[in-house]
């Protein structure tokens, strides 16, 4: 593999709300023997698919499949073919806050729509063949088949923050940030329980699952017994870095190598009981950039930041 893909985001010059944070969707293209980036797109969200007032434009975590790019605005799903044009293209009005896109066997396309605490299986014309709510609940118990939630900015709070799908032999699972851990879709009573911190991705190679935690661990389990096999803490490894950033993304190598996503650490909004605004979080401290690590000796090999070619947040390593 020589060319890796990377999606994210780039930030507005203001700090804002964090669903107001992003003003594009940026593709970078990697070439993992000589470590050159090259940028491929920039994407802009047209106004009738977003909120009226700083509206949030950014790619979430993709899917690279049979020499195709599928990936979600928060509102939208898009297909880019191996020359970068936008091969297909469509926007449903429950769409909000989209998290991750992926395609299935049959044609289908799996959305992870975090909004609604769904996954929701689509046809690649944009037709809906079915929806589970991730939190146990009915779909539509909490929400409306009425509204356009492409227009509402955020619908926080949510109670499972669903943000990855993948596929095991044919089932649908699909991790939940705030229950830490991921259930099967097709058979409820399965689950891998991960806990400690919120997690993000859900990428297999061979017989093992590869997890992120947002604050640098990787979490490791084997696909057979759906247990824990192994945590490494980033943290410990990467010389300097104890703020580590927002880690999400990951691919798995060959020979115990894995690359990795971090993200500039994004301030969080608090309302005081005064009613005045605090900004918190470490804004400014570790670029946004890409790692490599070697998992067999516990070693940082290498790292690029991302942030001179605009990606502020990186969502996925395809």
């Amino acid at each position: 593999m020589s060319k890796v893909y990377l999606v994210g985001a780039k930030l507005k010059s203001k700090i804002l709300n964090n669903w107001e944070l992003y003003e594009q969707g940026i593709i970078l293209e990697l070439d993992v023997i000589n470590k050159s980036i090259k940028h491929k797109v920039s994407y802009f969200s047209p106004s009738d698919v977003c909120p009226s007032v700083n509206p949030s434009i950014s790619f979430t975590a993709a899917t690279l499949f049979e020499k195709k790019l599928y990936v979600g605005t928060h509102t939208e799903v898009l297909t880019y073919n191996n020359r970068f044009e936008i091969e297909n293209y469509f926007s449903l009005p429950m769409f909000n806050d989209i998290h991750h896109v992926k395609p299935r066997d049959n044609g289908n396309l799996l959305v992870v729509n975090t909004g609604l605490d769904m996954v929701v299986e689509v046809t690649k014309s944009g037709e809906v063949v079915r929806y589970w709510n991730v939190a146990g609940e009915s779909p539509w118990d909490r929400f409306s088949e009425t509204i356009d939630y492409r227009k509402i900015p955020s619908t926080k709070p949510h109670k499972s923050h669903p943000n990855f799908v993948f596929e095991l032999e044919g089932d649908i699972w699909v991790t939940r940030c705030l229950q830490k851990d991921a259930i099967c879709l097709n058979e409820p009573k399965k689950k891998i329980s991960i806990g400690r911190e919120l997690i993000h991705d859900g990428v297999r190679l061979l017989d093992k699952i590869y997890f992120t935690q947002v604050d640098g661990r990787i979490v490791i389990v084997d696909v057979n017994s759906l247990k824990v096999e192994k945590e490494i803490d980033l943290v410990k490894i990467t010389p300097g870095n104890q703020k580590i950033g927002w880690c999400r993304g990951i691919m798995p190598l060959k020979n115990n190598m894995v690359l990795v996503g971090f993200s500039r650490v994004r301030p969080s909004r608090e309302v005081m009981p005064d009613g005045t605004v605090k900004w918190k979080g470490q804004y400014g401290h570790s670029p946004t950039r890409l790692a490599c690590y070697d998992l067999s000796c516990h070693k940082l090999i290498w790292e690029l930041n991302l942030e001179k070619f605009n990606m502020n947040a990186i969502y996925s390593i395809n």
